[in-house]
């Protein structure tokens, strides 16, 4: 082998490396996602009073110190209002499911660290992949800022979170997935790339629509558990027995408030929203069926499936007023649905930059 192959191997070889420490931070931001679904579904999320970014990586480590977050604990809305008379035991189950949260926020933030520096210093990441890589790394240290945006926002007058900033710290997080996502498969070398055939811009155009209308329906989506609106309205497809009940339009909160405060209107938003996406996806599998042959068509197919079963997760989750295990399935599920979109959008080009 000449030494211009054996540089060209090389290359290869650590291009495949840093593909797979991307994907293996895309794990584990999947297994962020449902970490915090179950942290929020058990009201866990204001039980850690405190943002230490360093020191808040060691949980408490005896009876003393549990004493002490639990007094921290005691003195927010959450407790006087709404678990007076909480035991240690009970508080300690809610503690441990959001210090796992900022653990892993901070393992994440570890795994991603320390392999970049590595390959920075032996020269293994291609120059025009930096600008990327570096704004992962910022978009996740955001990440962290807005999770105690987030958290600040339940610790003086409310006894939640505030389901605004409960929306930008979900979104932002699927968001750095996908981000993340892209990038990982975009480290092919040429010849995989030829695998993928260019398809018409009307195409291409409605697979980007569709995947806002994704982002949208998962915007809703964070409104719904913010405001436990899943818990109310447990019927489909009928909503207080109407396909379009009143009161969407209450006079309280009044005005496009109603869509992001009023229980009834957050519920049927995200209702209306999974039906277009459902259909957009299908109009987009059947343009693709048409004029393109390949695994862009195949991938297409597999978008309307992951969406139809996302959507049946979420009816089910509403018929049985949302039990943890249900509720943790359906955002889970929700980023293997974007798993799919970002590869099928990638599928659907011939050049991968």
């Amino acid at each position: 082998m000449t030494p211009a192959n054996n540089f060209q191997s090389d290359t290869h070889h650590d291009i495949n490396a840093i593909r797979i420490w991307l994907y293996i931070i895309c794990l584990l931001i999947f297994v962020m996602v449902i970490v915090g679904g179950v942290t929020r579904l058990t009201d866990s999320g204001l039980s850690i009073t405190e943002w230490k970014p360093l020191l808040g990586a060691i949980p408490p480590l005896n009876e003393a110190q549990w004493l002490m977050e639990f007094e921290k604990y005691q003195k927010i809305p959450e407790y006087q209002l709404q678990n007076m008379g909480m035991s240690l035991e009970e508080f300690s189950f809610i503690y441990w499911w959001e210090w796992s949260h900022r653990f892993l926020g901070r393992f994440i933030g570890l795994v991603y660290f320390v392999p970049f520096v590595w390959f920075a210093a032996r020269r293994k990441i291609p120059l025009n992949l930096y600008p990327r890589l570096i704004i992962l790394f910022v978009l996740g240290g955001l990440q962290g800022v807005v999770g105690w945006w987030m958290v600040y926002s339940g610790l003086s007058v409310r006894v939640d979170v505030s389901q605004y900033r409960l929306a930008a710290h979900l979104i932002l997080a699927i968001f750095i997935f996908a981000a993340t996502l892209w990038v990982a498969r975009g480290l092919r070398t040429p010849a995989a790339q030829a695998r993928y055939q260019q398809v018409g811009a009307s195409i291409i155009w409605t697979g980007r629509a569709l995947l806002v209308l994704l982002f949208a329906q998962l915007f809703a989506g964070v409104f719904v558990a913010g405001l436990d609106a899943g818990l109310t309205f447990n019927t489909w497809p009928l909503m207080d027995g109407d396909l379009i009940p009143s009161g969407l339009w209450s006079d309280a909160p009044g005005g496009l408030l109603n869509s992001f405060e009023n229980i009834q209107t957050v519920q049927f938003n995200h209702r209306v929203l999974a039906y277009l996406l459902l259909a957009l996806a299908v109009f987009h599998l059947f343009q693709i069926r048409k004029s393109v042959q390949g695994i862009a068509g195949i991938t297409a197919m597999v978008v309307v499936i992951m969406i139809l079963v996302q959507a049946l997760i979420g009816i089910t989750t509403l018929l049985l007023a949302v039990p943890l295990w249900a509720g943790a399935l359906h955002q889970g599920f929700a980023v293997i649905v974007v798993t799919v979109m970002v590869m099928h959008l990638q599928n659907m080009r011939k050049d991968i930059s």
